[in-house]
């Protein structure tokens, strides 16, 4: 859900901490992405839009930033095994550590620990940097500006990015959540324990309408490439815009092809 509120930061910290630094995370993480259920689905939409980005790409150093348990990292290695370097970071040490287990053996990566908004490599370090589903967890902006410090004169600049405007986002923040957290509460005074009551979380996410995005990616210094919509097949559930974005020097970006 979004957060406006400057001095709610470090709540949301902590809500982002929670779902993903817990013994538990990477495997639930990478679950929920299996199988027909719409949160899956969506996701798989997202990978096979990043390898069509890609596909016209011959290779180079690829940072996969806020890769979770790394199911992009493994996808690039099985698809093409000999095109990228990949180096796979995340503030969670517990995910980096999940994605280096599963990838051993099928691929070198380089694995790094480090919040999106302050990372640990040098200016132009990489050819393409992705961040995909991560952005909606950070200081938007000051992640921006490194990727964009990152990113390699002629190189590219890969995100996605939740809608907050789609019908299904809508309903999902502001009406469904809402009513099974006041199902909750009418549980809890009803004596119902803890264990069964109905109940969700907060989850951390700030998610930016494209006209925002794209201006804090210009700010950066970045040019936008081109927009694309991905959808889980229904209109209503239009729910994520992936921006390509391409660099000139110094962290500049050209116009897209």
């Amino acid at each position: 859900m979004p957060w406006s509120n400057a001095s709610s930061v470090p709540a949301r910290e902590e809500c982002v901490s929670a779902q993903f630094d817990t013994p538990h995370a990477p495997a639930d993480y990478e679950r929920a992405r299996e199988g027909f259920l719409p949160a899956a689905r969506f996701f798989r939409s997202k990978l096979l839009l990043v390898q069509d980005i890609l596909a016209s790409y011959p290779g180079g150093d690829l940072l996969d930033a806020g890769c979770g348990p790394g199911i992009m990292v493994r996808t690039l290695l099985k698809s093409r095994p000999d095109d990228f370097r990949i180096t796979a970071l995340d503030q969670s040490l517990l995910m980096v550590d999940y994605c280096a287990a599963r990838t051993r053996g099928t691929g070198k990566i380089y694995p790094a620990v480090g919040r999106l908004e302050a990372m640990p490599f040098a200016d132009t370090s990489f050819d393409i940097t992705l961040v995909m589903g991560a952005l909606e967890y950070t200081d938007a902006r000051a992640a921006i500006q490194e990727l964009s410090r990152v990113t390699r004169a002629g190189g590219l600049v890969i995100v996605t990015m939740l809608n907050p405007f789609s019908p299904y986002r809508l309903a999902e923040w502001f009406l469904c959540w809402p009513l099974i957290r006041a199902l909750g509460a009418i549980e809890k005074c009803f004596g119902v324990s803890v264990e069964r009551r109905h109940g969700v979380c907060a989850s951390g996410i700030h998610a930016l309408p494209r006209s925002i995005l794209g201006r804090l990616m210009r700010q950066a210094g970045l040019q936008p490439a081109d927009v694309v919509y991905s959808t889980l097949r229904q209109p209503c559930r239009r729910s994520t815009s992936s921006l390509e974005w391409r660099a000139e020097h110094s962290g500049f970006l050209t116009s897209g092809p």
